[in-house]
């Protein structure tokens, strides 16, 4: 199995992770929707984090135009 295809399956097994992760959390919320929401937003985030890591474009420090967190 190549690098590429094991990084998208271990995307697919967090992403359902953090789908069943929010429907507990919505749960014990008493609002489902908020929770699948929470998951969503968290998937979102992790799925830029992750290509940019796999890109190494981590971080947000480029001089060169002027963006430095």
């Amino acid at each position: 199995m190549s690098a590429r295809t094991k990084q998208r399956w271990i995307w697919l097994g967090g992403t359902v992770a953090l789908v069943v992760l929010g429907v507990v959390i919505g749960l014990i919320l008493q609002n489902v929707g908020l929770g699948l929401l929470l998951a969503l937003v968290v998937s979102i985030v992790w799925l830029i984090a992750t290509e940019s890591r796999r890109g190494d474009n981590t971080g947000v420090n480029d001089e060169s135009t002027g963006i430095e967190v």
